[in-house]
């Protein structure tokens, strides 16, 4: 734990301070209606869930301002590039912004859950309020309405016994958005579960972007000003901890006190979704106008087990190791963009992927390429975006890992690292490469071109990282994985493990590839 701590306590204390401000907004905002006197009246009618329908509406509109930003890959690489200099554990979060993403994402589920819950409390006590019989406040309150002559400052939704709670639901702005915004995020959580989005990737794909709808009816929710207060002139006039005891007496000649006047709250979910909206479409538009450069592909390479192999060039393409780029084929699907780990070296004079057969896109592609005698597909490209594995030569020894396909990322280091031992690049940490090899079909390795082979096993990683710990007592090592979440769960607990309190010793990194 002390070891997991060390390397990773700036991504704890970002967690910390993320659950702070919900936890904060939470009980500031319920404190708020529960105690002001603006909603004492309100309070009457809907009692406790009032302000838990409130606290968790803030919440939302905090976590709704922050579920944008970690996609905003572009962003994240401007960012990647800004913090070269700083240490690996102020990067580290940077790493994870899928992990935040989906935190985020589950944080905006339960708050969801939460407000409907409180609101279905809510519509039932006005329903009730509304069909009482006898004289209480919460009666008096929900009837406001039908005088006319108190310019029909209501307080309760439903203006009448006979109005349903499904009719003010489906005939309320707040109602009807709340309802079409839930089952989009309801669409968009059960299709991002790993099953669905391993197998199903377009399901996937094109349900994420029900967000449009779901941004759109959260910045419309509140338009409507179901939830209600009194007004600041009302409660000069008659403040409720003087009026309430008497409201049988509101409007008497010899009462001071009238009828309260109340008034909606103005939407304020707009203003906390605004910056980062605006920040995606920026997004958004650059990689459009950068996806529209013309790609020109060199060479069509078609390796065993059906990988195909694409080299390309593009006007203004530059890249670092380990990063990966977006390929949409249009005549496949004008829509659908994939990821691609870049397995070229920053030194080559083209850039190039590695695709291999694992679902319907990525074999409609290979099988597009393979046809001899019709015209190359055309591919859009867009990227290319930062990793974690641009890190890689900062490490004074670094282990590689990759996982079938996924020792595509591996290729371009493996590349980049003989171009800097060929040309004698003194500003390389890294001094010694080697790894092992058990691959006898060619003469070459099919990802990296190197005549020493990629090994494809499992190796005692007991075994490995002790031998390294022992090797380099005192260096600093990274440890780069490109696979199944199992094998990124052994090499962690390694990591841990065999990482020493003393920063002056032998300390491990361990860093995933996300997508």
């Amino acid at each position: 734990m002390g070891n997991w701590l060390v390397n990773h306590w700036f991504s704890v204390l970002f967690l910390v301070v993320w659950i702070g401000l919900n936890v904060f907004l939470f009980v500031h905002t319920f404190l708020k209606y529960e105690k002001s006197d603006k909603y004492y009246y309100t309070r009457e009618i809907l009692g406790m869930a009032l302000a838990v329908a409130r606290a968790s509406a803030r919440c939302l509109n905090y976590n709704s301002m922050l579920i944008l930003v970690p996609v905003c890959r572009n962003l994240l690489s401007f960012l990647r590039g800004t913090c070269s200099f700083c240490s690996r554990t102020l990067r580290k979060p940077l790493d994870h912004n899928l992990t935040f993403h989906k935190l985020v994402a589950y944080m905006i589920c339960i708050l969801t859950a939460v407000h409907i819950i409180a609101h279905l409390f809510n519509f039932e006590r006005y329903s009730r309020s509304q069909q009482a019989t006898d004289v209480s406040l919460a009666s008096v309150l929900s009837n406001l309405s039908h005088h006319e002559k108190h310019g029909g400052s209501w307080l309760n939704p439903i203006r009448s016994p006979n109005v349903t709670v499904l009719h003010v639901t489906f005939t309320s702005i707040a109602g009807l958005t709340g309802v079409i915004g839930t089952i989009a995020l309801i669409l968009m959580v059960t299709s991002a579960m790993e099953f669905i989005r391993r197998n199903y990737f377009e399901l996937f794909w094109f349900t994420h972007h029900l967000f449009v709808i779901y941004i759109l009816c959260l910045a419309l929710h509140g338009i409507g000003g179901i939830v209600r207060g009194q007004t600041k002139e009302s409660m000069d006039e008659s403040h409720p901890q003087r009026c309430a005891q008497s409201f049988e007496k509101w409007d008497d000649h010899d009462s001071d006190c009238r009828h309260p006047q109340f008034e909606g709250n103005p939407p304020e979910s707009w203003k906390w979704i605004l910056a980062p909206v605006i920040l995606y479409v920026f997004e958004r538009i650059l990689r459009f106008l950068r996806s529209q450069q013309r790609v020109v592909i060199t060479k069509v390479v078609m390796h065993p087990s059906k990988v195909l192999e694409l080299q390309m060039n593009k006007q203004g393409f530059n890249m670092e190791v380990g990063q990966y780029i977006f390929v949409k084929c249009p005549s496949i699907s004008l829509l659908e963009w994939h990821p691609f780990t870049l397995t070229s070296a920053p030194e080559e004079d083209f850039f190039s992927i590695h695709v291999r057969a694992a679902g319907d896109w990525t074999e409609n592609l290979i099988r597009a390429f393979e046809q001899q005698h019709s015209p190359v597909p055309r591919i859009e490209v867009d990227g290319p975006f930062g990793t974690v594995s641009e890190d890689v030569f900062q490490y004074e020894v670094a282990v590689l890992v990759g996982a079938g396909i996924g020792v595509t990322p591996f290729a371009s280091i493996l590349k980049s690292i003989w171009y800097k031992f060929q040309r004698a690049d003194h500003n390389l940490k890294t001094q010694k490469a080697g790894h092992a090899a058990w691959n006898f079909d060619k003469a070459t390795d099919i990802l990296t071109g190197l005549k020493q082979k990629t090994y494809f096993g499992r190796p005692k990683w007991e075994n490995e990282f002790s031998t390294i710990a022992t090797a380099h007592p005192k260096s600093v090592v990274g440890v780069f994985l490109c696979g199944p979440q199992t094998l990124a769960k052994n090499l962690r607990k390694c990591c841990h493990r065999y990482s020493s309190l003393d920063p002056r010793k032998v300390q491990f990194y361990f860093n995933k590839e996300n997508f």
